[in-house]
């Protein structure tokens, strides 16, 4: 592991680092933020995934978060979000390819030997931090926007007992009805929709839900509503009896002026329950 940079933040560390992933086959960065706690011991950690076109630094600079991480003495890590570099496969279009890894392991041509950010969000990379970082694994929480917001739910619904608690801000809901899905989804892991199904949010809260608390915030004026559907969501979540918050927020858009507005209420719901 290289360390790329280290700067003092919130009376903590605000470093980027770079490493070999066998997962991707490819060099792969990642922020993270340790607040002043982590000097005497681990401390609980929150998973910032970002979306389409995205890479660790978006979140890292523009959401807000470690002011709020560090007064509540939690970590916070920003993954890339797909593969990069020389030989990876790519495409024109802003919503495939390097910047949208949309959070799969491709088994398609020519994704599949790089595009394996399933694997590596939920292995590869935590097993990487977890050897070489104070921060605790028995105390994690994942959040993330747009495409992140989709990986965010889809992986703590995958792995219960792995994550206390989840929220999204404008995640993109029901991958299998939308453009933003039926495209990538049928590019990374072929045209049978039944391969779908594990990456769909609102597939998963009909099928067995969240073993926590959860939290969506949605802004009205959302340029992107119809294709994030988070009325497929909030129903399932109805249906189901979830328990959790999805909120409509009057106004906001899709971008980090949303995010960064309701970012400490974000930081504050995951400390009530990393901390509890």
């Amino acid at each position: 592991m290289k360390t790329i940079s280290e700067s003092r933040c919130y009376g903590g560390v605000q470093g980027v680092y770079t490493h070999a992933s066998g997962t991707c086959d490819c060099d792969m960065t990642f922020g993270l933020f340790l607040p002043e706690q982590a000097e005497t011991g681990a401390v609980p950690v929150l998973w910032f995934l970002s979306g389409l076109t995205c890479t660790h630094e978006n979140a890292m600079v523009k959401a807000g978060a470690q002011r709020w991480a560090a007064e509540a003495g939690i970590a916070l890590i920003f993954p890339d979000t797909s593969p990069r570099g020389e030989g990876v496969a790519n495409d024109a279009a802003y919503d495939l390819g390097q910047g949208a890894g949309f959070y799969v392991n491709a088994t398609e041509a020519p994704w599949a030997p790089h595009f394996r950010m399933w694997d590596y969000i939920t292995d590869e990379l935590p097993n990487a931090l977890f050897s070489a970082f104070p921060i605790a694994e028995e105390a994690q929480a994942i959040t993330g926007h747009s495409m992140g917001g989709h990986g965010a739910l889809t992986i703590a619904m995958s792995f219960p007992g792995r994550f206390r608690s989840v929220s999204a801000f404008a995640p993109i809901c029901n991958p299998t009805a939308s453009d933003w899905g039926r495209k990538q989804f049928t590019a990374y892991l072929g045209t049978d929709e039944s391969a779908w199904a594990p990456h769909d949010a609102t597939l998963l809260m009909r099928k067995r839900g969240f073993d926590g608390p959860m939290l969506i915030d949605q802004g009205t004026s959302d340029q992107f509503l119809d294709l994030l559907k988070p009325e497929a969501l909030a129903g399932a979540m109805i249906e189901r009896r979830q328990g959790g918050s999805f909120r409509m927020q009057k106004g906001y858009d899709h971008s980090y002026f949303f995010i960064s507005t309701f970012m400490e209420e974000h930081v504050a719901f995951h400390a009530g329950a990393l901390l509890a």
